[in-house]
């Protein structure tokens, strides 16, 4: 089954968005509390962009956490939950000089760079090997949230690092301030 193109929906919603004017930040409402993330438009700004849209047309409402791989990332961003999936358009990467640390959010992509959609993942440890791999666009807000990507991070996990039980996105929204 062809996943459903949202590109016109995130493009709509992406409007009112100015990054030259206010700051973003995205709140997801998981099972295991709340993970605020600072996003880093200065450094990609395409794919704060694209994310902020997918919040705004409420794509990741609902999804779960897919990947959880101890001691390296906890993945999430595909609608039908298996690691395959995305909005149905591909963005271009923006590879930037920043680590991979603990709480850093970068874009989930195939062995193609320019191949990232929706897919996401949340470093729980330093992982080098991935930098100027992935698009690193944002991180962790605080404390708080760090600890929440780690406790989600020890979830047990069965095959093909799948959680055993669900960790779901009940909600995310965008939050806005003004610079």
């Amino acid at each position: 089954m062809a996943e459903a193109n949202r590109k016109k929906e995130v493009q709509e919603a992406q409007k009112s968005i100015d990054f030259s004017k206010n700051k973003y930040q995205i709140e997801l409402e998981t099972g295991m509390g709340k993970i605020l993330l600072d996003m880093y438009a200065d450094i990609a700004p395409g794919h704060c962009m694209n994310m902020l849209g997918l919040v705004k047309i409420g794509f990741y409402n609902g999804i779960k956490f897919h990947r959880i791989v101890k001691n390296f990332v906890i993945q999430a961003g595909c609608p039908d939950g298996l690691g395959s999936g995305g909005p149905g358009y591909k963005i271009n990467q923006e590879f930037n000089p920043t680590k991979h640390v603990p709480g850093i959010l970068s874009m989930a992509r195939t062995s193609d760079p320019n191949s990232g959609g929706s897919q996401f993942f949340l470093c729980l440890e330093n992982v080098p090997f991935l930098d100027n791999q992935y698009t690193v666009f944002g991180k962790t807000a605080d404390e708080a949230s760090l600890r929440v990507v780690l406790d989600i991070g020890k979830v047990p996990c069965g095959p093909g690092d799948r959680p055993v039980e669900d960790v779901v996105i009940k909600s995310a929204r965008v939050l806005e301030s003004p610079k």
